[in-house]
């Protein structure tokens, strides 16, 4: 295997060669990974990083891959993903390893009995995402529940609070600071009843898959909502004001203006009834999903002057 200069795998690091990234995003597209390291526990990340570091070799850390659009022509380099899924509850309290699954996370929490996650049901990907993209729903995001964030900068474990994350909506400082590697999370959270908390996550889980199928490829809403105060004053005339909602109004409100609706590109297209949603039929490349966003942000933008921003990531 040729591969960067480890005398041997530590214990926890799985190696594979030539992996298709379709199989890892749940765009399921994507061609393959040079290599694809996983790292289960946080000494065996930290050596295959050191390692890369020091060969030269191209890296790139995903997570769970359900908000990423992998290129048609794969990484050339080494893609990292950290898989331990560790979940520790102490009181009010929960310290979630990055790789868990989000939904895990939730559904262990309301099992506890513990309020603040129960509007994340149905989000996919992992924890480690869902602080770097600062995830939620229904008004809420998991920046009102992060205590403190441990991450993995150069070797060194490092921890953050709250406040240094610099949270905003879908933003953290973790996304422009690439070389930092969220490990850990703690979050606060707080008592309630589990029968009317799994009774709430029940409902908000059968409108997110009519919405959002589990078997449809995609990553969800494609592009950011727009917040109102930023709107310049032309643009909020023209907005009915029964589709803001919590001071936002929905890109697909935009998108569904701009005649996205139905749209295809080859194996690519905009779902019928949601603007802000593509998906990938079968067949569909990641050229295809590239051109389409970049279609749907010009025809927003001629007809509205605004500017859209996506929410998937690229690799």
């Amino acid at each position: 295997m040729r591969f960067f200069p480890l005398k041997a795998l530590p214990a926890g690091l799985s190696i594979l060669e030539n992996v298709p990234l379709a199989g890892y995003t749940r765009f399921e597209i994507g061609g393959p990974a040079r290599i694809l390291a996983d790292a289960a526990n946080e000494a065996a990340l930290t050596e295959v990083l050191g390692a890369i570091a020091g060969s030269g070799e191209q890296c790139a850390i995903i997570g769970g891959g359900t908000n990423l659009v992998a290129g048609d022509q794969g990484y050339p380099g080494v893609v990292v993903r950290y898989t331990d899924a560790a979940l520790e509850f102490a009181d009010n309290t929960v310290t979630v390893a990055a790789g868990a699954v989000l939904q895990d996370l939730v559904d262990a929490s309301i099992a506890r009995g513990l309020k603040g996650l129960e509007t994340m049901t149905g989000i996919p990907g992992w924890v480690g995402g869902a602080v770097y993209g600062n995830a939620g729903a229904y008004g809420h995001s998991i920046q009102e529940r992060v205590a403190n964030v441990r991450f993995l900068e150069q070797g060194r474990v490092c921890e953050v609070s709250n406040a240094d994350c610099e949270f905003a909506y879908r933003e953290s400082r973790f996304k422009r600071r690439k070389d930092w590697v969220i490990l850990s999370v703690t979050l606060l959270l707080e008592s309630a009843d589990a029968e009317e908390l799994r009774a709430a996550a029940s409902g908000i889980l059968k409108i997110r898959n009519e919405k959002y199928p589990p078997t449809m490829r995609c990553a969800g809403s494609i592009f950011k909502n727009l917040l109102w105060c930023d709107l310049p004053e032309a643009v909020r005339a023209l907005v009915p004001a029964a589709v803001v909602r919590e001071g936002k109004v929905p890109s697909a409100y935009f998108l569904e203006q701009a005649g996205a609706k139905g749209l295809r590109r080859g194996g690519v297209r905009v779902a019928d009834y949601h603007a802000n949603l593509i998906y990938n039929e079968g067949g569909g490349t990641a050229q295809e999903v590239g051109e389409f966003i970049s279609e749907l942000k010009r025809r927003v933008h001629d007809r509205f002057g605004l500017h859209l921003e996506e929410e998937v990531q690229f690799l």
